[in-house]
Formats: structure tokens, C-alpha cells, sequence
């Protein structure tokens, strides 16, 4: 599969385990068996149910080296290239090992024997291959939660640390109902709205929150954040809590704004969230409330007209 639109993942099903395969399989052979009145359908109608589905498994899922540089980072994040290509090569080998024993019986004598015999080959190669069909099936879920983001449309992505008020400035702006609550890490992945100003159409990504901390020991969570600042486009709005209720120290929060403009190739808008809180902190940027809705408007339309003007360069 080669789906470079937005809800790529969306065609992922659940992936079988062993022996939900072999049982799906035998019992056609056995259909098969009564059908056709010969002992060879069923080693001929078991092993073609069993390759096809192994290697549907392994067609639905993304080409990687055709994905955008997003979603391959994205999906790198959450479940791991390296891993899902080690499973999808074994799963697409188990297919090729049942055709192969298929055509070895039909091609010699066949007797009750015979037939016992690839019939248990075929579930030793199935069942070698069980923590693989349970990887993919967890990887399948997962990556059917990442929403549709489309990489071509001008984005706003909000960053910072975690609670800062990030879920709450997209519910404000967007239709998107993101978690929001008082604990670090409400958002556990990307999550999307949209706004259309003037015919156009933006994204607003509410992206996990990040720590003060070097790239390699950054969690799955932070690293989806990380991937959308590095490949998408459009500004950042780095939000900061100079209140303290977040939980982190405004000294920590300056250091990430730092860190990220290091690498950053996109514009920063910085907004002091929290206003509604009486705060010893200056704050030299823009001063809002995702509670109270001061100033949320106007550093959207910051962001907007600093997209507008990028893309008339």
C-alpha cells in the first residue's frame, strides 16, 4: 500500500494471530476436502488461504521509503521503521515458505502421510511468526490513532512544555476537543484542528509536551512533537507558563524555546499563557489566557499573517 494522503493508516484492520489463521484456514481445507472429494484440496485450499492472508498483512501496510519525511518520523516514533520492517519481512517469508511446501506436495506422492505432514509444516511456519502477527497487530492500532495531517496545508503547531495550555489554546481557536487536564502529558500524540480564514484553510496541531532534555532521551510522545516542528510548515507557537503551575520552572521552559530555535528552520511566535495568574516573571512576549481568552485571537492572527507572508516569498 502507497497512501500519501492524509488517514493513511485508516485502511489498517486488525492483524490475526497464528492461530486464528490456521484455524481460519483448516476449516476451509476441510470445506474444500467435502467440495471436491479429494484429500489434496485441503493441503492446496489451506495453504492458499494461508499465504494470501500473510501477504495481505503485509500489502496493507505503507511503503516506508515512499512515506512523506512526516509520517515516517511519525510513525518511527510510535512504533519503530526498524522493527515494523523486521516483522513485515518475516510475515512476507512465512508466505513464501507456505506456497512453497503447497507446490512440494502437490508435485510428489500424496498420501495421509503427505498430507499430515504440510499441513505441519505449514503451522510451524505460521506459528514461528506469532510475535510478529502480535507486533503488527498492536502496531495496526496504533498508527490508525494518528490523524489525517496533511503536510502540504500551512500549519500552526503549538509547542512547549507539558501543561502550559497547549490542548486548551487549540479547543479555543478550533472545533477539536482535545483532554485538558492539570497533570503533565494529557496529550499522548498529535492532535488536529482546523480553521479556514479568507477561503483558506490551516492546521492547528496541539503536539505532546516536551522537556528540557537532549533528542536521544526524548519519549515516543516527544518525539511526535519533534517530528512535526522538523517536517511540517507553517510557525510555532511555543507557549510558556511563567506562572510555575505548570509544574516547571520558567528558567526550564526559556532553555527548551532556546534548544528548539537551535534546529528550528520554522518561525517562532512565543506566548506567555496564564495572564489570569498574578506572575513576579516579565514576560517580553505576548501575554494570553487560553482560560479567560485574552489575547487568543490576536496571536492567531500573529500566526496567520506570518504564514501569509511566508508564502508569498
Amino acid at each position: 500500500m502507497n497512501l500519501l494522503a492524509p488517514g493513511m493508516f485508516e485502511r489498517l484492520s486488525t492483524v490475526p494471530d497464528a492461530q486464528e489463521l490456521l484455524e481460519r484456514a483448516f476449516r476451509r481445507g476441510s470445506k474444500a476436502v467435502k467440495a471436491a472429494g479429494d484429500d489434496a484440496a485441503f493441503v492446496g485450499t489451506a495453504g492458499g488461504v494461508l499465504a494470501t492472508a500473510l501477504s495481505s498483512i503485509v500489502r496493507r501496510f505503507p511503503t516506508f521509503e515512499k512515506l512523506p519525511e512526516f509520517y515516517y518520523d511519525l510513525v518511527d516514533a510510535v512504533v519503530g521503521v526498524d522493527q515494523l520492517r523486521i516483522s513485515l519481512s518475516r510475515v512476507g517469508w512465512a508466505a513464501k515458505q507456505i506456497r512453497r511446501i503447497s507446490r512440494e506436495y502437490m508435485r510428489s506422492p500424496r498420501g495421509a502421510g503427505e498430507r499430515r505432514s504440510a499441513l505441519g509444516r505449514m503451522a510451524s511456519v505460521v506459528k514461528s511468526i506469532d510475535e510478529d502477527l502480535a507486533f503488527l497487530n498492536e502496531a495496526s492500532a496504533r498508527l490508525r490513532e494518528i490523524p489525517g495531517i496533511d503536510p502540504s496545508l500551512p500549519t500552526i503547531i503549538i509547542a512547549g512544555y507539558p501543561n502550559v495550555g497547549k490542548s486548551s489554546f487549540l479547543a479555543m481557536v478550533t472545533r477539536a476537543r482535545p483532554e485538558i487536564a492539570s497533570y503533565p502529558f494529557t496529550t499522548q500524540g498529535l492532535i488536529v484542528g482546523h480553521i479556514t480564514m479568507k477561503d483558506k484553510r490551516y492546521q492547528i496541531l496541539d503536539t505532546p509536551g516536551l522537556l528540557d532534555r537532549p533528542l536521544s532521551e526524548r519519549n515516543e510522545i516527544e518525539r511526535q512533537a519533534i517530528a512535526a516542528m522538523r517536517h511540517l510548515r507553517g510557525v510555532v507557537l511555543f507557549l510558556i507558563d511563567p506562572t510555575g503551575h505548570c509544574g516547571y520552572p520558567l528558567d526550564a521552559q526559556h532553555r527548551l524555546l532556546e534548544e528548539i530555535k537551535s534546529w528550528l528552520e520554522l518561525p517562532v511566535v512565543v506566548a506567555y499563557n496564564k495572564s489570569d495568574i498574578p506572575s513576579d516573571h516579565p514576560q517580553d512576549g505576548i501575554r494570553i489566557s487560553t482560560l479567560t481568552g485574552d489575547g487568543v485571537q490576536e496571536t492567531l492572527e500573529i500566526c496567520l499573517s506570518i504564514m501569509s507572508a511566508e508564502s508569498r516569498l
